[in-house]
């Protein structure tokens, strides 16, 4: 086993109220984690996911106020996907209504229906109809019937799926399971209650690129069970040359970074330590968090964050 699927998928967005607002407002995730940009700590990093921040669960923004509008294209995520209960459409497109977000449902090649949106920066979210929804833990914002249920997957747009199909399936363990329209779904080899299990390779050898900035995804997480898991991962990714980072300590999981042949950038991430390590699990979200190397700017880095109001459930 190499990797049985999402960790986490990282998006730009703009404002970030507007952003919290949407997530943990509209789509009822719980906001795991109010951190900032390590590489920018005047900037912040929120995590929203189910109500334990399960991996497979978590979309994570870096919220920049003023980002220019990015551009999807080629190279890059083209939509990200939460499953939902199969009779759950009605729900949504009601709650989303009255919330005046514009959904609405599509045709698919792999999947009965599915509903799809943009967030307020224009990144395409899908909410998937399916009986095989995952284990994961509802968060009390929307009644747990009808809740998000973690990832269903991401789909890319590609010059040429195979390259990239191929470092899916020969070095992450992930299968070809469906072809539709020169379309490739891929499946990570994984239970069936593992959320996040999916990615969609679409080709277009003639799209724009794709350039970053709001609205667009920054990277894609696949889960490594531990550090051991991920040194194996990060061996065999050099080993057929790929350039994979060194180990970077994130706080709440250790991650490797390389770009796959197709342009997206894509990340091996622990699943450990996770995201009660410096908060309680009730905690969770309601504090700003600091790696400890940051903690002597606290006072500083607080001053210049923009002012947010927190979701109140």
């Amino acid at each position: 086993m190499k990797t049985t699927g999402l960790h986490h998928v990282t998006a730009i967005a703009s404002d970030p109220q507007r952003n919290l607002d949407f997530y943990a407002g509209a789509l009822g995730l719980r906001l795991v984690k109010r951190t900032v940009n390590f590489d920018d700590p005047g900037s912040y990093h929120f995590y929203f996911g189910d109500a334990a921040g399960s991996p497979g669960t978590i979309l994570t923004f870096f919220p920049w106020p003023y980002a220019r509008r990015g551009q999807r294209g080629s190279g890059e995520v083209e939509s990200t996907s939460f499953a939902i209960p199969a009779n759950s459409t009605s729900y949504w497109l009601a709650r989303l209504k009255e919330r005046g977000v514009s959904a609405k449902t599509i045709a698919s090649d792999f999947d009965h229906e599915v509903l799809r949106m943009e967030d307020p920066d224009g990144t395409l979210i899908d909410l998937v109809p399916t009986h095989h929804t995952a284990a994961t833990e509802s968060w009390a914002a929307v009644p747990e019937e009808h809740a998000i249920r973690g990832f269903h997957g991401v789909s890319a747009l590609l010059d040429d799926v195979h390259p990239t199909a191929g470092v899916l399936t020969s070095l992450l363990g992930y299968e070809q399971v469906a072809e539709k329209n020169g379309k490739v779904r891929l499946q990570a080899r994984s239970t069936t209650d593992i959320p996040g299990r999916y990615i969609d390779l679409i080709p277009g050898p003639n799209a724009p690129l794709g350039h970053m900035g709001a609205g667009t995804v920054h990277h894609i997480a696949f889960r490594a069970a531990n550090d051991e898991a991920q040194a194996r991962i990060r061996g065999e990714l050099v080993s057929h040359g790929l350039q994979a980072s060194p180990v970077m300590d994130r706080s709440y999981f250790h991650s490797i970074y390389f770009r796959e042949p197709g342009g997206v950038l894509f990340e091996i991430a622990t699943d450990n330590p996770g995201f009660a390590t410096d908060e309680s699990r009730e905690e969770l979200g309601q504090n700003l968090r600091l790696p400890p190397w940051m903690e002597k700017s606290r006072d500083r880095i607080a001053e210049i964050l923009p002012k947010i109001t927190l979701p109140n459930h």
